[in-house]
């Protein structure tokens, strides 16, 4: 299933809701405008037949249509401005929102070469949109205004000009048809071409080894992407530009038809032949400015289509995870049970689908538990269900003898603190760590950060240091969180032999003496003797257990 137009038009709707009076009050002060032109251009034409040259009062009647469209044009310009800027704005809070408090699933599913353009390009296109919504309306309500002056002139060259109009109306839609194609294609090859970049970014030393694999990445992967963009670009560029042309031609030729009408029939009063070509010269302008508007509108429609599908993917499971006023559990943490929990992943084409469990697991508090394993055997996976980040397909956790049920998950989640292999640094420290305690200045100086890193001002002075030393910075900072259970996945694999021993025979013991529970990923079976339980994985399957029998 993916969204529809229903649930674009919906989408659409749901984002100007909160703003209809001045969406409202744009509408109507535009529509006032393009009809103060139409008066323009009768008076002008009055003007420029009268006898005697205009009066004072048709002077006055000028100069008074001529402050009304300017008001009304500038007003509604500002509104829309507004709105735009609003609704945009609107947009990133909601999309953040969402991703913020969608599943793990779904975000690790949904690439970040694909996340990133929706919030960044296809948000800009449209703001850029928006600011065309006023000039859009005064056009048409300037072109109906426009037709409607002519029918008071002569019903023959009315009929004349809707022919010529529905005739380039029906070269336009045409052109969006065929042009929102191409549009479509070329936005698709900015999500490839943002993998690229990112690619040449993370992976810039192996692209410095090897040769064969940076030339493939530029002359293949980046020219090749980039190339048929530009294609794309260039032949919507093309279809818009051929009925913009058409569109122009179209005007030129209903007027010399309408000269061509007067020599047929002389009688034709030239009052009526002068406000024709008066009008028609000006109505150009604005259907030209619809017809300009047609790319944006593709754009736009393009980019509604990815912000509408991004909002669909990430409907959240837990619309409370952003309630700021939410307590934390003040039951005291006795044990956490897996009970009978199990996950299956979805089955990726060409291999086989991936199943954990099902799996009993008891942690009790105040214990080291290792979790050991080769690659793959599902250790992060387990690690993932404990801390509440997947949510169990069968089975259940329980905290205390009482199951986790799905709206407590995230209250059980604040029980914990994670280092994970693939971790993300924050500069910024929670709120409350705006200096850093003593014993915190020990815990840097014995990891050998403390003459690089400080805090200032509620951050850290630098992140920029080698992958050993920010694990051991974010080991800091989960010692900072203060929570009862602290994880950490893979946290010595990264550091030399001396901090790696510091880590489990120094800090590790040190962390349990002051009530912590202990969960740690590991492959070092040297030091598996400190653990008090020792979980032992394999293919998915708690294989062996250790549990250390009280003396």
């Amino acid at each position: 299933m993916t969204p529809n137009a229903e649930s674009l038009a919906h989408e659409t709707l749901t984002i100007l809701k909160p703003f209809w009076p001045q969406v409202v009050l744009s509408a109507f002060l535009g529509i006032a405008g393009g009809l103060s032109v139409t008066a323009l251009l009768a008076t002008i034409n009055t003007a420029m037949n009268a006898e005697g040259g205009p009066s004072t009062r048709l002077a006055l009647l000028f100069a008074g249509l001529c402050v009304l469209t300017l008001a009304c044009s500038t007003l509604s310009n500002l509104l829309t401005n507004y709105v735009g800027q609003r609704v945009v704005a609107t947009l990133r809070r909601e999309l953040a929102a969402r991703i913020l408090a969608a599943p793990i699933e779904q975000l690790e599913r949904y690439r970040a070469h694909r996340l990133i353009p929706v919030l960044l390009n296809d948000v800009g296109t449209i703001s850029t949109f928006a600011l065309t919504v006023a000039p859009m309306v005064i056009s048409f309500t300037v072109t109906i205004g426009c037709l409607s002056y002519l029918a008071l002139l002569s019903w023959q060259i009315l009929l004349l000009t809707v022919i010529t109009v529905i005739v380039g109306s029906g070269a336009q839609y045409l052109a969006h048809r065929y042009g929102t194609r191409s549009i479509q294609a070329a936005r698709d090859g900015e999500d490839e071409l943002q993998k690229h970049y990112q690619a040449i970014s993370a992976g810039a030393k192996e692209l410095r080894i090897q040769r064969e694999r940076r030339l493939h990445m530029l002359d293949q992967q980046i020219h090749g992407t980039t190339e048929r963009i530009c294609r794309a670009n260039i032949r919507a560029a093309a279809i818009f530009v051929s009925a913009e042309t058409f569109g122009s031609m179209l005007f030129f030729a209903v007027i010399g038809m309408a000269i061509a009408f007067q020599a047929f029939w002389p009688a034709t009063d030239r009052t009526v032949l002068g406000g024709f070509v008066l009008v028609m010269l000006y109505m150009k302008g604005p259907l030209e400015q619809l017809i300009n508007t047609l790319p944006g509108l593709s754009r736009a429609e393009v980019a509604f289509r990815r912000i509408a599908e991004l909002s669909w993917r990430f409907s959240s499971s837990e619309p409370h995870l952003l309630a700021g006023d939410r307590p934390l559990l003040e039951e005291p943490l006795a044990h956490i049970e897996l009970h009978q929990v199990r996950y299956d992943y979805p089955q990726a084409e060409g291999s086989q689908a991936f199943h954990l469990g099902p799996i009993d697991l008891t942690i009790r508090q105040g214990e080291i538990v290792f979790i050991v394993g080769e690659n793959g055997c599902g250790k992060t996976t387990l690690i993932k269900l404990l801390l509440g980040l997947y949510a169990p397909q069968h089975g259940e956790i329980r905290l205390n003898g009482q199951a986790v049920r799905a709206e407590q998950r995230d209250d059980y989640r604040q029980l914990f603190t994670t280092v994970f292999a693939d971790y993300y640094l924050f500069d910024e420290l929670l709120q409350g760590h705006s200096e850093l305690p003593g014993e915190a200045l020990k815990y840097l100086e014995r990891l050998d950060i403390a003459h690089k890193v400080g805090i200032r001002d509620g951050a850290f002075t630098t992140t920029d240091l080698s992958t050993g030393q920010r694990k051991r910075l974010a080991l800091v900072n989960a010692w900072l969180d203060d929570r009862p259970v602290l994880v950490f996945d893979e946290w010595a694999a990264d550091q030399d032999p001396t901090f790696r021993r510091v880590f489990y025979t120094e800090l590790l013991p040190e962390l349990k003496q002051r009530g912590k529970t202990l969960i740690v990923i590991s492959h070092d079976d040297r030091y598996f003797d400190i653990a008090d339980q020792l979980v032992r994985m394999r293919a998915g399957q708690v294989a062996t257990e250790r549990v250390p029998q009280p003396a």
